[in-house]
């Protein structure tokens, strides 16, 4: 099969989970004798094209079909997932030879390979990495707070393209959290959908790293330190980390490690004036994004003694099987697709978001009690060997591939 990925941005120096999902399945999907390339917007980007680990990246120029939006304003957009269009991205769709187009966004971006699927009589799916139906209200307004003030043209652009149909017309939909495919399902009851787990690489975090992260950045052999890895944004509630760590420290000697790119440059500054105003600064370290599979990360996860995700939405959580891989007790918020994977008390404790008591008791009874910290690691471990694989994930998503393909051709000949 010849596969082309579309997401609405790929560079090494703002990674995440959507990210880490396209590269490993195309990894997978070239390993066993598949071809499979990504394009989409030169987003973020200082590079046209670039090969990540044996995969091409093509990035094209795009544009925001906007009056009077401020460079500022499109940095923040960039960041945030701003509704974008690129004729450079239709054209190479037009040409590129395909069995089959994955797209990783909507919007305007996912109208443009919808719509050139239908004139080039070709099928597509549709990954909803970061949610559609189960996303809060605040988090949705603030996508496009930076268009305040200004005058969108692009609605026409949209309608030509067929933005807002991009789910009904796809062969298949793909939800990475359970509680998506439920809600998928209700909207959509005709529709293939396929509720698919993300993966880890657990031979990846099992490797031995000479880098000691705890020496680099200088943090005390005595401190045991809580990771966070994720996007910096409210949607990963580091602010509510901080809070946490003000707290934790007046009991415990502990250090916190947050640990990704800054995506929302306001809230970050709310977060530093914290830690200032908190005098905090001895007892945090923020690294601000780290390239895929850095050897650094891998001896963060290492090194921590305690992994933390308070997220108030989350799709899926893969940094929770990065954990796990790492053979690392996690401490989560019961939200979204997590407690579709993860069992609490067995191999994680899940909190009410922002509850802020209940954090707080397991993060200690977890730090106080290294027993039990080892028993929720070992378990998490377990369960990613068994059934969190990239071969089985890509397995999966090879079957769909190759159904929805027969289901187009069968449909073309009929």
């Amino acid at each position: 099969m010849k596969i082309v990925q579309i997401p609405r941005r790929f560079v090494k120096e703002d990674w995440g989970g959507t990210e880490t999902v396209i590269l490993e399945t195309s990894k997978c999907l070239v390993a066993r004798g598949h071809s499979t390339q990504i394009i989409c917007p030169n987003i973020l980007a200082t590079q046209r094209q670039e090969n990540i680990s044996g995969i091409h990246v093509k990035r094209v120029p795009y544009f925001y079909p906007y009056y009077g939006l401020n460079q500022d304003a499109r940095k923040i957009l960039d960041k945030r997932g701003g509704n974008i269009f690129s004729f450079a991205l239709m054209r190479e769709l037009r040409r590129l030879s395909a069995d089959i187009l994955h797209l990783h966004t909507g919007k305007r971006i996912g109208g443009i390979a919808s719509y050139i699927a239908r004139k080039r009589n070709i099928p597509y799916v549709i990954s909803l990495h970061g949610g559609v139906y189960d996303v809060p209200q605040q988090e949705r307004q603030s996508w496009t707070s930076p268009t305040k003030g200004t005058i969108e043209w692009g609605k026409i652009l949209g309608l030509w393209v067929g933005s807002r149909s991009v789910l009904e017309n796809a062969a298949a939909i793909i939800c990475v959290g359970r509680k998506e495919h439920e809600e998928v399902q209700k909207r959509f009851p005709n529709k293939k959908t396929l509720f698919l787990a993300n993966g880890v690489d657990l031979q990846h975090f099992q490797k031995s790293e000479n880098l000691s992260f705890r020496e680099k950045y200088h943090i005390c052999a005595h401190k045991k330190i809580i990771l966070q890895v994720g996007r910096i944004t409210p949607q990963k509630n580091q602010m509510f980390s901080l809070k946490l760590l003000k707290k934790i420290r007046k009991k415990h000697n502990v250090h916190m490690v947050l640990i990704g790119p800054v995506n929302d440059h306001l809230y970050f500054a709310e977060i530093e004036n914290y830690i200032e105003q908190n005098n905090l600064q001895k007892h945090i370290t923020i690294v601000q994004g780290l390239p895929a599979r850095s050897s650094e990360l891998l001896s963060a996860y290492r090194d921590c003694q305690l992994f933390l995700l308070p997220s108030i939405h989350e799709p899926f959580g893969i940094v929770i099987l990065e954990a796990w891989a790492a053979k690392k007790a996690v401490v989560a918020s019961n939200v979204g697709g997590i407690p579709s994977f993860v069992t609490t008390d067995k191999n994680a404790i899940l909190c009410d978001v922002n509850n802020e008591q209940q954090f707080l008791r397991s993060i200690e009874t977890l730090l106080t009690n290294s027993c039990h910290a080892k028993e929720l690691a070992e378990n998490g471990f377990c369960e990613a060997q068994r059934k969190y694989s990239w071969e089985k994930v890509t397995s999966d998503l090879i079957n769909l591939y190759n159904s929805v393909i027969k289901e187009h051709h069968n449909a073309k000949n009929s």
